[in-house]
């Protein structure tokens, strides 16, 4: 009898260490807003270890894929003493943007987890001081995208008869481009020349995967 009552002891402590909660993970392009289906998602279970070893161990929980909305609602018990890690899958394109590679969750926490990510456009930028006037010549570039991952307050500078092109190719982007999240890319340029300073801007918009060329000529 002592042995059964424990057993039921034991039953009931592992159920109310459980709760069933519904997690709603969605994936989207944060540029086009448009969803992702599809996409791969996988849960790790963290749990400590108990046999005086330090650190954790983990092991699979679940997986499952985006619907044509974007969403996968998972219904699960999850164990309130322990952490999930919800991780999302390969885009249809390389990300330049992503804002969060994986979510850590416990129960009780914000249910609704948002994978939001940006595909990679490729920029060619050329520089050409077409009517230089000698070393003194100088022009501040300033340069943004719709993600705000670019610090446009920040100018880059050069000076005199400047010739200069992307030099490309690190992180997987083609020679003589560069890897940029897909949007909107603002530039805004002053010009100084015999005193005189000039200002321009333009906006160039990109698309998943393309490839472009921007020159600047002044």
């Amino acid at each position: 009898m002592p042995n059964k009552a424990l057993y039921i002891l034991l039953v009931l402590l592992l159920f109310s260490c459980n709760k069933k909660e519904t997690l709603k993970i969605s994936v989207k392009n944060v540029v086009t807003g448009e969803p992702v289906a599809g996409n791969n998602i996988s849960i790790v279970e963290i749990f400590k270890v108990s046999d005086g070893v330090s650190g954790s161990k983990t092991k699979d929980f679940y997986s499952g894929q985006t619907n044509s909305e974007g969403v996968l609602f998972i219904t699960e018990k999850f164990n309130k003493n322990r952490r999930y890690e919800i991780f999302v899958g390969k885009f249809p394109y390389k990300h330049c943007y992503l804002n969060s590679m994986g979510h850590t969750w416990s129960v009780g926490e914000n249910t609704d987890l948002k994978f939001e990510y940006a595909p990679c456009a490729y920029v060619k930028l050329i520089i050409n001081n077409i009517n230089c006037s000698g070393e003194n010549d100088t022009l501040a570039l300033f340069r943004g995208n719709q993600l705000g991952t670019f610090n446009f307050d920040l100018p880059w500078v050069h000076k005199g008869c400047v010739y200069w092109e992307s030099p490309g190719g690190p992180d997987g982007a083609p020679v003589g481009y560069s890897k940029v999240p897909m949007g909107a890319l603002y530039y805004k340029w002053k010009v100084i020349r015999n005193s005189v300073t000039t200002v321009y801007e333009d906006t160039l918009l990109t698309n998943a995967g393309e490839f472009y060329t921007y020159e600047i000529n002044y």
